[in-house]
């Protein structure tokens, strides 16, 4: 026999459930933000012929890998990465993971592109982007791996 009432070993169970979709990034936390952050400031510095980040992405500046690029580490190193950060819920992790994973092959195909193609070359900026959303890869795919 329990002591426990079925209220309380109900509000036991939602606690449990709850704690079960949530992660503790711990000192990655730190990483990820460093992370968010530099994807912000690559956002801002040269990507494509002396066009910026958030230029590329506004006007198509870079037509093809750059501005797809753009948009996916917006999407999931700047948005989704910080939501997950704030909420550390765990399918969030996981979407940030599985989408830094995609952008980070965008990434490598934007600098390729430019590499290949009669454009000047990747700028700062770019090279920028892809290390930091590479480096959210594998932290992100850390965190929602080591789930508590």
């Amino acid at each position: 026999m329990s002591d426990v009432s079925p209220q309380t070993r109900a509000e036991i169970d939602g606690i449990g459930r709850a704690a079960m979709r949530r992660i503790d990034p711990g000192s990655r936390a730190m990483v990820i933000a460093v992370g968010v952050v530099a994807a912000v400031a690559s956002l801002l510095l040269p990507w494509v012929a002396g066009a910026s980040g958030w230029q590329v992405m506004a006007t198509d500046a870079g037509a093809g890998f750059p501005t797809f690029f753009s948009y996916t580490m917006t999407t999931f190193a700047i948005v989704v990465s910080s939501a997950a950060l704030l909420t550390r819920l765990w399918v969030l992790a996981w979407l940030a993971a599985f989408g830094s994973g995609v952008t980070s092959v965008t990434g490598l195909w934007a600098i390729w592109s430019l590499q290949t193609g009669a454009a000047p070359g990747p700028g700062i900026g770019l090279v920028l982007g892809v290390l930091a959303i590479v480096v959210l890869t594998f932290v992100w795919a850390g965190a929602a791996l080591s789930r508590t």
